[in-house]
């Protein structure tokens, strides 16, 4: 199920120096702000929840999974170069399943590792906050790679789409309409979060077992479903 030859391109694609400028923006500008917080305010848990929920798993972990889940595939869709991978004797599932692994890692390095420097800093891990987030962005991840990268394969406009569900959804309806939190992977994420955390400064609107259900759910089948329409786009080219 996984191809090394199909994990070099897509590394190599998502790691161009372009894009790897893009993906490290948000990750030094959380760590510049966590170093402006800690000088200003000290070691304060409910700031550094604050900020590592607001601002890492809010903001930066869905931009930076648009980014590496479109990309995996995306570009390769809309400029055609797709047909000379998908002219090799390769099963569609194992395309989308490599391409899936690189952007879950590229998400995790330029997201989770960020986030446990910036708890690090902010308050030294204190009552867990830094583990806590560092552990939902690393769940985040998955989710919003698997779900980022079905949009990249299904839309020449997955990028728009996702920064829509990311920022529109989640941060803004999210934070308005109480029953919109239940279909939110920061939600998800920040349940598993809870259960790390010591105190009430990390709080999700989802309980643990429904959160572990549904992102297992949402992970599988936006893979699943990824595959399948890679294979029609196949079919559409022989035809």
């Amino acid at each position: 199920m996984y191809d090394p030859t199909v994990a070099r391109l897509t590394y190599r694609a998502l790691l161009g120096r372009r894009r790897a400028l893009i993906l490290g923006a948000l990750p030094l500008l959380l760590i510049v702000i966590s170093v402006a917080v800690r000088a200003l305010t000290g070691a304060d848990d409910q700031t550094a929840s604050d900020v590592l929920g607001g601002f890492a798993l809010a903001t930066m972990v869905p931009i930076i999974g648009v980014i590496a889940g479109t990309g995996a595939i995306g570009p390769e869709i809309d400029d055609g170069s797709v047909v000379y991978l998908l002219s090799k004797p390769l099963k569609r599932p194992t395309i989308i399943f490599t391409k899936l692994i690189v952007a879950i890692a590229v998400t995790m390095i330029f997201s989770a590792v960020p986030t446990l420097i910036a708890g690090l800093i902010l308050n030294g891990n204190g009552q867990q906050v830094a583990v806590a987030y560092t552990v939902a962005a690393l769940v985040s991840s998955i989710a919003y790679s698997a779900l980022f990268l079905l949009l990249g394969t299904v839309s020449r406009h997955a990028v728009v789409f996702g920064l829509v569900y990311a920022l529109v959804w989640e941060a803004l309806f999210g934070s308005l309409v109480p029953g919109a939190r239940t279909l939110s992977v920061q939600q998800w994420s920040l349940a598993v979060a809870h259960k790390i955390a010591d105190g009430p400064l990390v709080t999700s609107d989802v309980g643990l077992p429904t959160a572990t259900v549904l992102l297992v759910v949402v992970t599988v089948l936006a893979t699943w479903y990824a595959g399948q329409k890679l294979r029609s786009l196949t079919l559409a080219g022989e035809e």
